[in-house]
């Protein structure tokens, strides 16, 4: 697929915070630049639904970035150098997974799926992650099968920020569930990440695929078939 623009995601070398939900970042926070909202942070982006695919396999880098239909390059700036560098690209999930099916014959590549199962593993809190899965289950029980814990899992990584990490997500608040729920609908079920890879803006592009997500959360929660 080719890309109509490049979206480029920094990691800070100071205290960074959030211009639009005002979170502290803290130092080497990965954020976006914009020149009307200024740093955001990844679930501000709407970007941190991405995995990150570090530099240094050049043939899965391409099949991944080809494959997904929002990317972003990963810089970090070099003081040696005086100028930033590219550390990988965060892609999607099932862009990722498809090129590492098609570099299989490559042992680097599967050693790299070991190790980033590996790594997400550890970021997971497995008992936690079943109730919240049970969770959306029960609110929404016409989602597809298995999407309770692709959601699940997403929501609640370790020190992400996300909505499932938040105080009324650990109480399984309704609202909660319901809003991380929304944002898988919005990146899987619609065009919105191809809409922000066309350049719209993420307000915009909300706006413009609203209707397809309730209509998506309807079905799911309602048990109609349409």
């Amino acid at each position: 697929m080719e890309k109509s623009l490049d979206l480029k995601v920094f990691i800070s070398s100071r205290d960074s915070t959030c211009d639009e939900c005002g979170e502290d970042l803290g130092r080497r926070a990965w954020i976006t630049l914009t020149e009307e909202k200024g740093a955001l942070c990844l679930e501000c982006a709407d970007l941190d639904h991405l995995i990150f695919l570090p530099s240094g396999n050049a043939a899965l880098t391409r099949r991944s970035r080809k494959h997904s239909t929002l990317s972003a390059v990963v810089l970090k700036w070099s003081r040696a150098r005086k100028r930033y560098e590219r550390q990988g690209l965060l892609v999607e999930s099932r862009a990722l997974e498809q090129a590492e099916q098609e570099c299989l014959a490559d042992s680097e590549a599967r050693a790299l799926r070991r190790e980033r199962a590996a790594l997400r593993r550890a970021e997971l809190d497995s008992e936690y992650v079943k109730r919240f899965a049970a969770r959306i289950r029960q609110l929404y029980p016409r989602c597809p099968k298995g999407a309770e814990i692709d959601i699940a899992e997403h929501a609640c990584l370790k020190h992400s920020g996300r909505i499932g990490r938040s105080a009324a997500a650990k109480q399984l608040d309704n609202e909660a569930v319901r809003l991380a729920v929304i944002a898988h609908i919005r990146h899987v079920e619609t065009k919105y990440d191809e809409l922000l890879a066309s350049g719209h803006d993420r307000w915009d592009a909300r706006a413009q695929v609203k209707s397809a997500v309730e209509t998506v959360l309807s079905n799911w929660s309602n048990g109609s078939d349409g």
